[in-house]
């Protein structure tokens, strides 16, 4: 490809992105629920930082959007669930369990509960994640 070409390619890239043609993709996508008020969510988080709260992506005409270490923390919990979600993990509750966590992206899928056993400290992080995101970024109680 000649110079040029990759030149006019790129800029009609850029073009697009710059129009919303382009959309990044989906960091992941987290299912709560539980027993308790402000238990079911459902967070959708992109590449970019955007997120989605229940379905809403915006709050006050002002678009849900991760701070830059959130993004960073978004990205690391991400990359530490590859292998966990590759292998489709799934724990179960231990009793008295009250949030349940169902997590999915390009790599597969991991299920687990605020209180299963044998968790790896992505699941834990992740958990946290999720609850600062909601009352930060949401405006959530939970």
């Amino acid at each position: 490809m000649s110079r040029l070409a990759l030149l006019v390619l790129l800029l009609g890239l850029v073009s697009l992105s710059a129009c919303g043609g382009v959309t990044a993709p989906d960091l992941f996508i987290v299912q709560r629920s539980g027993s308790g008020p402000g238990a079911k969510l459902t967070l959708l988080v992109n590449e970019e930082g955007r997120v989605h709260c229940n379905g809403v992506g915006a709050r006050n005409g002002h678009e849900l959007k991760l701070s830059d270490s959130g993004l960073v923390k978004a990205r690391a919990i991400q990359e530490d669930l590859k292998e966990s979600a590759s292998e489709h993990l799934s724990l179960p509750a231990e009793p008295g369990s009250v949030l349940s966590y169902s997590v999915r992206d390009e790599n597969g899928s991991v299920r687990f509960s605020d209180n299963s056993s044998r968790q790896p400290k992505v699941l834990r992080e992740l958990a946290l994640f999720v609850l600062q995101t909601a009352q930060r970024v949401c405006g959530l109680s939970e």
